[in-house]
C-alpha cells in the first residue's frame, strides 16, 4: 500500500506540490496539473525541467490524472474524441520516461448537458467503441487504463461501470474507485426521481476490479433535476456521506495493496474556479487533509 494525492491542490507550482508530498513523507504524486499544464501540454523544456526536479527530490509521478473522455467531453462530438487522443498520444512517451503505468480516464459526459439520456443504446454504442480504442492504446504501451467514477457514464451508477468493462471487455480497463463521487451523483437505476448513490453500494458492486483508490469525502444537497448534479460540501475523509471508513476497513481485510490518493476538495475544487484560495491555505489543507487520513487508516488498522 502506498499513498499519493493530487498535490496540485497544494499548489499549481510543481516545486510546491514536490514540497508538500515530501512534507508528508509521501514518495508519489497523482499528476493532474503542472504550473497550470498536464504532463500531455508542457513543453519539451518544461518537462525535462520536470525531470530534473522529480530525480532530485526523490518524488516520483505514479498516475497520471487525465482529462481524457472525462466530464466535458461528449461521446457523440468527434473533436472530444479527438482531444483525448490526442492528450493520450502525447502523454505516452512522456509516461515511459517516468515510468508511470496508470492513467485516469472516464468514459464521458454524462448526463448529456442537452437533456438525452446518456445510456440509450445508440448513446453506449459510442462510448463503449471509443473508450475501447483508448484503452487499446494504452495496451499496446504497457498502460492501464484506470476508469473512474466520476460524472461520467461509467459513474452514473455501479450497473453502468459493469456494462462498461463487460462491453468494452478488454484486461486493461480497471477500476478507480473514488469514495466521494457518489456523494454528489445521482444512482441511474430504475426510473426517475433517481435517490443519491451510496458510495458503500457502488464500492462493493465493483471492488473486485477496483486498482486503486481516490480517496475524497463530502455531503450532497439534492436537487429536483436529474440533470443537475447536486451541490457538494466537502469534508475531510470520514466526515461526510462517502463511506471511507467502511470502504478503508473492507480493502484491509480484502489484502488490498494499491494506492491510496487523496483529492481533498477543500481550499479548490479542480472544475470550480469559484472556490480558490490563497497558496498557504491551499498548501496547509492539502497537508492537513494527508495526515488526517493517515490516522484513519492505522485507526482503521493499517500499518505503513
Amino acid at each position: 500500500m502506498f499513498l499519493t494525492g493530487f498535490a496540485d491542490e497544494a499548489s499549481s507550482d510543481f516545486a510546491t506540490q514536490i514540497k508538500a508530498t515530501r512534507e508528508l513523507g509521501w514518495k508519489y504524486i497523482e499528476t493532474r496539473r503542472i504550473n497550470g499544464k498536464t504532463l500531455a501540454t508542457l513543453t519539451d523544456e518544461e518537462f525535462d525541467n520536470v525531470c530534473a526536479m522529480l530525480d532530485e527530490s526523490g518524488v516520483k509521478i505514479n498516475c497520471f490524472g487525465s482529462a481524457i473522455a472525462n466530464w466535458s467531453k461528449d461521446p457523440r462530438k468527434e473533436e472530444d474524441f479527438q482531444s483525448s487522443l490526442d492528450e493520450l498520444n502525447a502523454a505516452i512517451p512522456r509516461m515511459h520516461k517516468l515510468g508511470i503505468k496508470l492513467l485516469r480516464g472516464m468514459s464521458f459526459v454524462a448526463p448529456l448537458k442537452d437533456g438525452t439520456r446518456p445510456d440509450t443504446p445508440e448513446i453506449e454504442k459510442l462510448i463503449f467503441k471509443k473508450v475501447r480504442q483508448l484503452v487499446e492504446i494504452c495496451a499496446d504501451n504497457g498502460i492501464v487504463y484506470g476508469h473512474e467514477n466520476c460524472m461520467n457514464y461509467g459513474g452514473l451508477s455501479h450497473k453502468h461501470t459493469l456494462k462498461l468493462l463487460e462491453n468494452v471487455n478488454h484486461e486493461n480497463l480497471k477500476l478507480i474507485y473514488d469514495t466521494g463521487n457518489p456523494c454528489f451523483n445521482y444512482r441511474w437505476i430504475g426510473e426517475p426521481p433517481y435517490t443519491l448513490q451510496s458510495s458503500w453500494e457502488f464500492y462493493s458492486q465493483i471492488r473486485d476490479e477496483i486498482v486503486y483508490i481516490h480517496i475524497k469525502d463530502g455531503v450532497a444537497i439534492p436537487g429536483d433535476d436529474p440533470f443537475i448534479r447536486p451541490k457538494c460540501r466537502f469534508t475531510y475523509a470520514g466526515d461526510g456521506m462517502g463511506d471511507v471508513r467502511a470502504i478503508v476497513n473492507d480493502l484491509r481485510e480484502r489484502g488490498y495493496d494499491g494506492g491510496f490518493s487523496i483529492e481533498p476538495h477543500l481550499a479548490v475544487v479542480f472544475h470550480d474556479d469559484s472556490q480558490q484560495s490563497e497558496a498557504d491555505i491551499m498548501y496547509n489543507n492539502y497537508v492537513s487533509y494527508g495526515k488526517r487520513f493517515e490516522k484513519l487508516l492505522r485507526d482503521c488498522g493499517w500499518e505503513f
